[in-house]
């Protein structure tokens, strides 16, 4: 009988080894601790992709216009940090650590090339930038996006498929395109937001469709972006 314990007590030892090894591992992901750090690493990063191998600790130090020694000290940090590594007595040794993920890595971000006007041709952007969708479509009441079902926005641009960008907040201001939950609906519409006496018009793009009127309503948010994929 103590034989059967031990054996079955055994068994859900085994079981629960094998789950807890079974369970995918989450990607770890480290960021720079300072803005310092941030500019060092992505400059070792495009130096590196640009010529295809790493700077040495001269060239980084007029590149941020430091000493040599406080680039060796902020190296040092970054190499304890486990941010990257290099090789002892070794120029150009400088590998970062692939778990490192830079601001402009985030999925948020594209990378901005140039910028293109409907007339002359304008000139490609010099440095590295990126278009950071985070930092576009930000507020204070936080954000949230939408897919577009429907052609009732047609007239103002918001296509079928297309996402809208949504400031989370509970008042709106005539004119402005909204989210709203119609009384008595579960559903929610995207309309432009007019309050007139006693009552608010939910105004569609399109001629197809009429206005809705209301009593009062559950506003959702404010359209303050939209994203097309074409």
């Amino acid at each position: 009988m103590a034989q059967s314990r031990r054996k079955k007590k055994k068994s859900g030892r085994s079981v629960k080894a094998a789950a807890k090894k079974a369970r995918p591992r989450q990607k770890r992901v480290t960021r720079p601790a300072t803005p310092r750090q941030t500019e060092i690493l992505t400059y070792v990063r495009d130096y590196t992709h640009k010529n295809g191998y790493s700077p040495t600790y001269d060239e980084i130090a007029a590149q941020f216009e430091i000493s040599k020694v406080t680039v060796f000290e902020h190296l040092t940090i970054l190499e304890e940090r486990g941010l990257l590594s290099r090789e002892k007595h070794k120029a150009r040794s400088l590998h970062l650590s692939s778990h490192l993920e830079l601001p402009d890595e985030r999925p948020s971000c594209v990378r901005l090339l140039g910028r293109i006007a409907a007339g002359a041709p304008i000139e490609a952007v010099q440095n590295r930038e990126v278009l950071d969708l985070e930092e576009i479509f930000t507020s204070p009441h936080g954000v949230y996006a939408l897919e577009v079902k429907g052609d009732s926005m047609i007239d103002d641009h918001i296509e079928d498929g297309d996402y809208v960008v949504i400031e989370n907040r509970k008042t709106a201001h005539n004119g402005e395109m909204v989210v709203a939950r119609l009384p008595d609906d579960d559903e929610v519409t995207l309309k432009r937001f007019y309050r007139e006496k006693g009552r608010v018009r939910l105004q569609p793009a399109n001629s197809k469709y009429q206005p809705i009127y209301v009593d009062n309503l559950d506003l959702q948010g404010v359209v303050i972006g939209v994203v097309r994929r074409v």
